[in-house]
């Protein structure tokens, strides 16, 4: 079978890692990128620098990547729809939830994959995690817990912090937890002087009862990705930036030491740090686009769940503004695809 013909639109940041990666997974042929701003990166190789996304198309196109900024992903994406191409949207899915539900409905009657990059599905600690609670290492689980601080990245522009970054938090929980959003209530922060927040504490239910926390930031001099996962058996531990995942479990042996237990608790259980292969997580979402264009079950973002995880953040934000605590609508077509 020939490979599947794969364009680009956006070299930027994430761009340059997309070129990277199309160039070397199997099965695909990057054919075509585009950028009307150039190739800043140097990234394009060979190929010419189209300035938009007609042109792109115009190159004969089975598959293509969007990358560029989040108020142009939803002209794109229709664009690459009506020309019948597989497309991989960068999240969020588009500025708003509506937006995002009607980009989905344009690929999901026209019967082509859409699908999101929330990328932290395939971090392998995070894999790691979801298998385990499945398999009920956990026992019941109580709450799932995330922070996600870094520095302002002077890339973003159009967005506050909510929209960029809460969006992989929301996504990989109820990803992690096979569950969406029930209710949400959050409190945000503009503390560097932009249009848009920086920080935002999300605290929300699951349907499934899961208590679910997010703190987000771009005002933290260090860089934090932890997922935890408070169950009855134990506590879960995902470092997504380096792919880590560690179990503490509770308790089974009491402490006689009175100083000891003054910092441990009264008892202590085994702790276990576990070994498993990490693929780059880019190279698995990609490798799993090619896949689900080829017909396969995957783990991918479905368009659908992504318009979900925009309309959580969404809420989040009126939460803010309005001091209450806001519901979360069922996704329609959840399965995307």
């Amino acid at each position: 079978m020939a490979d599947l013909r794969a364009g680009l639109i956006g070299l930027g940041m994430m761009g340059r890692h997309h070129a990277r990666i199309l160039r070397d997974v199997e099965g695909v042929e990057l054919v075509a990128v585009a950028d009307p701003g150039g190739d800043p990166h140097r990234v394009a190789g060979g190929l010419d620098v189209l300035p938009g996304v007609a042109e792109l198309i115009a190159s004969g196109l089975d598959i293509a990547i969007v990358a560029i900024p989040t108020r142009f992903h939803a002209d794109a994406a229709f664009a690459l729809a009506d020309a019948g191409v597989h497309t991989l949207v960068e999240k969020p899915i588009a500025d708003d939830a509506a937006t995002g539900r009607r980009v989905a409905e344009a690929f999901g009657t026209r019967g082509l994959v859409g699908a999101v990059g929330h990328v932290e599905r395939f971090n392998p600690a995070l894999q790691q995690l979801r298998a385990r609670l499945e398999a009920g290492d956990a026992g019941d689980v109580y709450q799932i817990a995330t922070r996600r601080q870094s520095s302002f990245p002077g890339r973003i522009g159009d967005v506050g912090v909510a929209k960029d970054l809460a969006t992989h938090d929301i996504d990989l929980t109820a990803w992690v937890a096979q569950s969406l959003y029930n209710s949400v209530s959050a409190q945000t922060a503009h503390k560097s002087g932009r249009d848009h927040e920086d920080m935002i504490a999300i605290t929300g239910r699951l349907q499934n009862g899961i208590i679910a926390n997010h703190l987000i930031n771009w005002l933290s001099p260090m860089k934090e990705r932890v997922t935890v996962v408070t169950g009855e058996r134990g506590t879960f531990i995902a470092d997504t930036a380096t792919g880590d995942l560690t179990f503490y479990a509770n308790g089974t042996v009491s402490l006689e030491w009175e100083s000891v237990s003054t910092f441990r608790g009264v008892s202590e259980g085994d702790v276990t740090r576990f070994a498993f292969a990490k693929k780059e997580p880019l190279r698995a979402e990609l490798e799993a686009f090619r896949d689900s264009v080829l017909g396969a079950r995957t783990e991918l973002s479905t368009m659908a769940e992504a318009a979900h995880t925009l309309e959580v953040v969404e809420c989040a934000l009126a939460s803010a503004r309005e001091g209450v605590t806001q519901f979360v609508s069922d996704p329609v077509g959840a399965d995307g695809r």
